[in-house]
């Protein structure tokens, strides 16, 4: 288990982000980048690059995306 010091102190200098290939390319995209060195994702949004990114392990990212191809997750 990643704890959130050791999350958020890992560096994302230099991170490689990516997009889903099914975005448009219209600016308003949320983009993902491994986090160095530790089993986790770092996920932020590309048209605000000033708020900080978010970050969680790759099990919960996992938990998380298997819920929205479920249909688990509802807007309210």
């Amino acid at each position: 288990m990643i704890n959130a010091t050791e999350l958020y102190a890992a560096p994302l200098a230099g991170a490689n982000w990516h997009k889903s290939k099914y975005t448009a390319n219209n600016g308003q995209c949320v983009e993902l980048a491994p986090v160095p060195a530790l089993p986790a994702v770092a996920i932020r949004d590309s048209k605000n690059l000033q708020i900080p990114p978010i970050r969680t392990s790759n099990h919960s990212m996992q938990h998380f995306a298997a819920a929205l191809l479920a249909g688990g997750l509802v807007a309210v």
